[in-house]
């Protein structure tokens, strides 16, 4: 084999092992030294254009106004928690009229919470466990992580692709290499989703993280996902091979940090829950709204995934597609 062709073979997978130490930047909230190739601004600024377009494809902010502004309130509690070294981001906190049962957030602090999911809570602490856990995602700069990540891998795919083709036909480079490269891609996806189940573990435990810090029980954060629990219906394939932990693995989880980290939080008056207060700014002034329109066919499907870890998309919800 000649020097170029063992170049274009074996400097892209030295890539793709080494891609995750290029680059790399202490995360304030993580503590964690991760990959991305974005600026917070350039993050700011992702989030700001597709704020809207998100907005209008989930039907629209909820027609009341007081609504949005419990929304904010909790929120703008949740962000005082948010650690030093992260800047100051336009956070943004959206109730969408959507029947669905979704949450999801763009970089740079714009939190949507759908109103079918708020429907499905019955206290403010479970409220900001959501939106905790969103903007967990957020400061953790989840989304910048997977388009980094991607995009070095789809590099590191590519150039090894194209020094096969340059290969002689009758070679073991091209024999070997068009048994491998598959391969490699398939291992290469696997990665990407086990880098989003950790996201996901990561964004409950920095929900759980600002809950505490702003007075609520972070005990809201394992009812949430009990409600997602009982909410997911259907065929899940093996946890391995999804994008998104079983809600079982994350109540797990949330229950060990419950019972060490956040352990003096319980039976603790300090740790509020605020049931009435959900029922009156939230579920109340919600029933009596018009109902929220029929979701189109591509807002289903996210709604489907957000429920079902099998068919999760992490890109879907926490990065600009």
């Amino acid at each position: 084999m000649n020097r170029t062709l063992k170049l274009l073979i074996t400097l892209p997978l030295l890539l793709l092992i080494t891609l995750p130490t290029i680059g790399c930047s202490v995360n304030p909230a993580t503590g964690k030294r991760s990959f991305t190739l974005m600026s917070w601004e350039k993050e700011k600024a992702l989030g700001l254009a597709a704020a809207p377009q998100m907005t209008e494809a989930f039907g629209g902010e909820v027609p009341d106004a007081a609504i949005g502004d419990y929304a904010r309130q909790v929120g703008g509690k949740l962000v005082t928690g948010v650690e030093e070294g992260v800047p100051q981001l336009e956070w943004e906190f959206t109730v969408l009229n959507s029947p669905v049962i979704n949450a999801f957030a763009l970089p740079g602090g714009k939190i949507f919470l759908s109103r079918g999911l708020a429907e499905k809570l019955d206290s403010e602490a479970q409220f900001a466990g959501v939106l905790g856990h969103e903007i967990g995602h957020v400061t953790a700069r989840h989304s910048n992580q997977q388009m980094s990540q991607q995009l070095g891998i789809n590099f590191a795919i590519g150039a090894v692709a194209a020094g096969i083709g340059l290969s002689d036909a009758d070679s073991d480079v091209r024999k070997y290499g068009q048994l491998g490269l598959p391969a490699v891609a398939v291992g290469s996806n696997l990665y990407l989703l086990s880098f989003g189940r950790s996201e996901e573990l990561e964004a409950d435990m920095l929900g759980m993280r600002y809950m505490s810090r702003a007075g609520y029980n972070p005990r809201g954060q394992l009812e949430v996902m009990q409600v997602l629990a009982a909410e997911s219906q259907g065929a899940r394939q093996p946890e391995w091979l999804s994008t998104h932990p079983l809600p079982e693995s994350r109540i797990d989880r949330i229950n060990e940090l419950l019972a060490t980290q956040y352990a003096d939080t319980q039976n603790n008056p300090s740790y509020v829950d605020n049931q009435a207060r959900y029922k009156a700014d939230m579920l109340d002034r919600l029933s009596k709204l018009p109902p929220a329109p029929e979701p189109s066919a591509d807002e289903q499907a996210q709604a489907n995934a957000y429920l079902d870890p099998s068919l999760y998309c992490a890109e879907c919800r926490h990065a600009v597609n």
